[in-house]
């Protein structure tokens, strides 16, 4: 057994020592095995040494980012490169939650390590390319101010807030740069500019990582259990999976999280903090409060209805980008995708339901973030590595890597992907350790779920 330390300049394995931890009460009973990682030159892999004090989930000390450095897998992943031999395959078909005959350590060896290595040069670059596409565009809608360029403007302004929330989510990550301070500058500038607060998410996005796939635990878009699912009353199932408002619902969580689950994004003492973070909220909650006044202030200076076609609608459009790509990432193959909890959870079988997604143009335009399944396994990987990544991971992970379906210039396709996934995926079994989405036939109307 080993245990990964954060030296200054790598991660290295204590391969002489052991380490035992006993596991909570409140989670999953699972023997927690840590696993060897063979140490990267300090050029491949450099690690924020960081770590948040007190926050300990499972029994293990986690970063102040969202980049999970120690992974947690169960005793048959362990066991799971001798015993299976068939490549997820029961019966002569692929069997998606059977635990895969791989490790994360076999995928981590396969990626290039100039793959690991952050440019927080770089990775300005596409903060300044980004933000002065902004401002250009705003410039444009405001000069010509007809309603041929608005409906344009809107489109095209609200993908670029999405492609800011993007890099500030890699800061959030650590994957902008090496360097804690710039991380927290940028993602708090990146963030505040399009209403989000920076560590608030960053905290709650981490939790969403460590938890993937876990139906009781994942923090975004995990699965509603039947029986929470019943106890809503039949307006706000509707509402939950009728179209458009799902894609609304980013403000809303940042409020008041998920059904089943309690706090705020902004409340320091939210059920998502712990003590010592509470500075860190009330510096993210402050700099989201200084956008609303600055947007209230040029609402009175130049009126509210010309702020509303600038930012007010642009927003709209962010916030949908925001839902409909963060769903479709965890939702809606042709072929269910399995949901774990207690000792058939793990990291790597979790980080395995997610989906990558071709977004045509967009793709460049929003940095990738198509490229969802290393991400989630690995999100120390910067943005502008991750197709790389993916190509050299693809042979490691088998059928366990589905992929995507081609766009066009433009991802309309995803529309009828999301309508789809929504008609069908509303609940999983309250029991199970391995469960999949169930559908209501009564939702919309009798034998209506097709």
């Amino acid at each position: 057994m080993a245990s990964w330390v954060v030296s200054e300049c790598s991660l290295r394995p204590f391969t002489a020592v052991k380490i035992h931890h006993k596991p909570r009460p409140s989670l999953p009973s699972n023997t927690i095995n840590a696993f060897k990682f063979k140490p990267l030159p300090c050029s491949a892999l450099k690690v924020p040494t960081l770590w948040s004090k007190g926050r300990n989930l499972g029994g293990l000390g986690l970063l102040n980012v969202s980049a999970p450095l120690k992974v947690t897998i169960t005793s048959e992943e362990d066991k799971g490169k001798e015993e299976s031999t068939t490549d997820g395959v029961n019966n002569g078909e692929f069997d998606p939650g059977a635990a895969p005959p791989f490790k994360l350590s076999d995928i981590k060896a396969a990626i290039p390590k100039h793959c690991w290595v952050k440019d927080p040069w770089r990775s300005m670059s596409y903060v300044v390319r980004d933000v002065v596409v902004v401002f250009g565009l705003a410039a444009v809608a405001a000069y010509f101010n007809n309603w041929f360029v608005w409906p344009l403007y809107w489109i095209a302004q609200g993908t670029m807030f999405w492609a800011l929330f993007v890099l500030g989510h890699d800061c959030g990550h650590g994957s902008f740069s090496n360097n804690p301070a710039l991380n927290s500058v940028a993602g708090h500038l990146l963030h505040s500019s399009i209403l989000v607060p920076y560590h608030g998410w960053r905290i709650s996005h981490r939790t969403h990582h460590q938890n993937h796939g876990h139906v009781e635990n994942d923090e975004s878009w995990h699965p509603l259990s039947e029986k929470i699912y019943k106890s809503l009353d039949n307006a706000t199932r509707l509402l939950r999976f009728t179209l458009p408002f799902p894609m609304l619902a980013y403000p809303i969580y940042l409020w008041s999280r998920s059904p089943g689950k309690k706090g705020s994004h902004f409340h320091p003492d939210s059920d998502l903090f712990v003590p010592n973070e509470r500075k860190d909220i009330i510096t993210s909650t402050a700099c989201w409060t200084a956008m609303v006044g600055l947007l209230a202030y040029l609402s009175f200076a130049m009126g509210p209805m010309p702020l509303l076609k600038l930012y007010g609608i642009p927003y709209a459009i962010f916030v949908m980008w925001l839902d409909l790509v963060t769903y479709l990432h965890h939702h809606g193959h042709d072929e269910k995708l399995p949901w774990y909890r207690g000792k058939e959870w793990s990291y790597l079988r979790g980080g395995l339901t997610t989906l990558d997604r071709d977004y045509g143009w967009i793709n460049n335009i929003h940095h990738d973030i198509g490229t969802h399944v290393i991400h989630h396994l690995f999100p120390q990987i910067p943005h502008y590595h991750l197709i790389e990544a993916t190509e050299a991971a693809k042979p490691v992970l088998g059928k366990y890597y589905r992929e995507p379906k081609k766009s066009g210039p433009l991802p309309f396709y995803l529309l009828g992907i999301l309508i789809k996934s929504m008609r069908k995926d509303h609940y999983v079994s309250n029991i199970g350790d391995v469960v999949y989405y169930q559908t209501d036939p009564q939702l919309y109307g009798t034998n209506k779920s097709d």
